[in-house]
């Protein structure tokens, strides 16, 4: 292999052992302190902390919207293009890697960690919001009219499609090609390597992987908070049980505890067993609403959905001279960043499952099907939740007036309500736990120095802080502390942005050199 790509990292190999951990300096230390200095001045001032991280993620969103815009448009292109060129034919491990895991508990895994708990969000409560005018119109088209439903279902899929996934695709090849085809260690800084070489292995690369880990801490955090409170609406709206604090609390400790046991079985006894769990409830809810709800209803909008898409893409995805500007900033460019955010971790642990598959099917997998099944998703429970609001049944008819509720409102209306939001609820609080055992992995890898199967007490200690970050913050601030919590994620988008811009620059370079020298039919003719 040419001199470009032999370096002598010392990531992972300076680590301290204590406690059963290997804790890598100084990414754990000063992510530790970071954290606690949070997490305390938040519950010390739950409503100046929000006031300040909040006023910081308006100003990321107001004076960057171009560069997010830009960079979602960007990562699309990439790859789509990458899928096409011959370097798609580049297997992830070398020639002879195999995959670990089966297509399906691959899909299932990467498809849970990237969304799943997203979808069963807002896949009622978004378009319905645009429909009745809850926080601006995509494209100022007319609310409560056939053409603002489809501009909503087009909207919808614009922001859960292939902007988002190509977002994790960019992090999760960039990562899986870096550690497993050139040996580097399964950190954000080894997609940096190409382009300053040994230097990623200093402050440089520290400082990526500490935002990395705060990212993902504080976006696993706040998404574990908000759903307790999802969940605990659906205990009350099913059986009446309190929905307040004790109640989210418990659904967070109880989450926890699980979350905790499936990171000590690991990817195979544990993030695999759930994720396939997921995915089968998951199929079984959606066969249930579409053959319970308006099913000819649902069919059409798959079609008008997919046709709306196509046809806004490029609208949406316009900064320029937009007139919507309170949907563009308080949907669109709050959403890229979220997605960025979170790029870390969904593209980290999207790498560490994808050992053995080649770039296209990489690609195909994270990009292209997602977005199929979202499509058919959202189709589904959107339309199911725009057929009641446009023939005003329900309370979905009068408009959003707790997100938390809208997936229950909807369900409330069809046969079997009860058992369908029942299951919905499992559903929910099964998809964090994925969320946050395949989180506590990716936290593990970049605190050890990148090693692929970290300690058990790491493992623990990371999917127990998790809980203890939201449980805290939820008990002594409230919605004020998961506010600041959700901004001070958000902010991160901004420069994650310019990291994952240079990381595409990176893995090109990567994997022209691996098609030239080890991959490409020139390197295998010299071979024989």
């Amino acid at each position: 292999m040419p001199d470009r790509y032999r370096t002598d990292y010392r990531v992972g190999q300076d680590n301290l052992q204590r406690y059963g951990m290997e804790l890598h300096h100084p990414v754990f230390w000063v992510t530790a302190i970071l954290i606690l200095i949070f997490v305390l001045g938040t519950l010390t001032a739950p409503e100046p902390a929000k006031a300040v991280f909040a006023g910081a993620k308006g100003w990321s969103i107001a004076h960057f919207d171009w560069l997010f815009m830009v960079g979602g448009n960007l990562f699309v292109i990439f790859c789509l293009v990458l899928i096409v060129l011959p370097f798609g034919k580049i297997r992830l491990g070398g020639i002879g890697a195999r995959p670990e895991f089966s297509t399906l508990s691959w899909f299932s895994m990467l498809f849970a960690a990237g969304m799943g708990i997203g979808l069963m969000f807002w896949s009622v409560a978004e378009p319905t919001a645009y429909y009745t005018n809850w926080y601006g119109t995509p494209l100022n088209a007319p609310p409560r009219t056939p053409q603002g439903a489809d501009a909503a279902m087009g909207a919808t899929m614009f922001h859960w499609g292939l902007h988002p996934w190509a977002i994790y695709a960019v992090v999760g090849l960039s990562l899986a090609f870096f550690t497993f085809n050139k040996g580097l260690p399964l950190t954000i800084r080894s997609g940096f390597f190409p382009l300053i070489k040994d230097r990623c292995w200093g402050w440089f690369g520290h400082a990526i992987d500490i935002v990395a880990v705060l990212a993902t801490i504080f976006g696993l955090a706040t998404s574990l908070g908000f759903g307790a409170q999802q969940a605990a609406s659906g205990l009350k709206f099913l059986f009446g049980i309190d929905s307040g604090i004790a109640t989210q609390i418990a659904i967070i400790i109880g989450v926890t505890f699980v979350a905790v046991i499936s990171v000590i079985r690991g990817l195979d006894g544990g993030v695999k067993v759930l994720s396939n769990i997921n995915m089968g409830l998951a199929m079984l809810l959606l066969l249930f609403v579409v053959l319970a709800g308006p099913t000819i209803a649902i069919l059409t909008t798959m079609g008008t959905t997919a046709v709306a898409y196509a046809e806004t893409i490029v609208p949406l995805s316009n900064w320029i001279g937009r007139e919507d500007d309170k949907f563009f900033h308080g949907w669109t460019v709050f959403y890229w960043a979220w997605w960025i955010s979170w790029s870390p971790f969904v593209g980290m642990f999207i790498a560490r499952i994808s050992k053995g598959r080649t770039v296209r099917e990489f690609l195909i997998a994270v990009l292209l099907v997602p977005t199929l099944v979202t499509l058919v998703w959202m189709a589904s429970f959107g339309g199911s939740a725009l057929e009641q609001a446009q023939n005003e049944i329900g309370a979905l008819a009068i408009g959003i007036s707790d997100v938390s509720l809208a997936m229950f409102q909807m369900l409330e209306n069809l046969p079997m309500a009860n058992i369908s939001s029942f299951v919905a609820i499992v559903l929910v609080l099964v998809f964090f736990v994925t969320s946050s055992d395949s989180g506590s992995l990716v936290v593990d890898s970049i605190t050890s120095g990148g090693k692929l199967d970290a300690p058990v007490p790491q493992r623990i200690f990371w999917a127990t802080m998790e809980g203890v970050i939201a449980g805290a913050l939820l008990f002594g601030g409230g919605g004020d502390a998961l506010g600041a919590l959700q901004a001070a994620a958000i902010t991160v988008g901004l420069p994650f942005t310019l990291v994952l811009l240079v990381m595409c620059v990176g893995l090109y370079l990567g994997l022209s050199h691996e098609w030239r020298f080890v991959q490409g039919p020139k390197a295998l003719a010299a071979l024989n």
